[in-house]
């Protein structure tokens, strides 16, 4: 299975779902987001997610992308423990890595 991997420059952004919890994600460029949509054509789970494995610094973890239908790109979810490790804020700006098996 070949392998395709993308690198990016983002910005860590917060979404409130309600008074008490909030996400942190990373928007992935609308070019690579289209490429990966394309690629990624009949390959998607819930939602439209697509399996992926990311890298921000040292740390390295699998989880999904999301489709943003405002935006027209792929949200990358930035769970606590990748944002702790690295010293991740709303705001940073950091360097991803995001790799899919084809």
């Amino acid at each position: 299975m070949k392998t395709k991997s993308y690198t990016f420059k983002g910005e860590v952004w917060k979404y409130k779902f309600d008074g008490a919890t909030a996400w942190h994600f990373i928007t992935v460029p609308k070019h690579i987001s289209s490429e990966i949509k394309f690629l990624s054509t009949g390959k998607t789970a819930a939602w439209g997610s697509l399996r992926i494995t990311a890298k921000i610094g040292e740390t390295e973890w699998q989880t999904s992308l999301f489709p943003d239908s405002k935006s027209g790109c792929y949200l990358l979810p930035v769970k606590a423990a990748v944002r702790r490790a690295e010293k991740l804020g709303d705001g940073t700006r950091v360097t991803c890595m995001l790799r899919r098996e084809a």
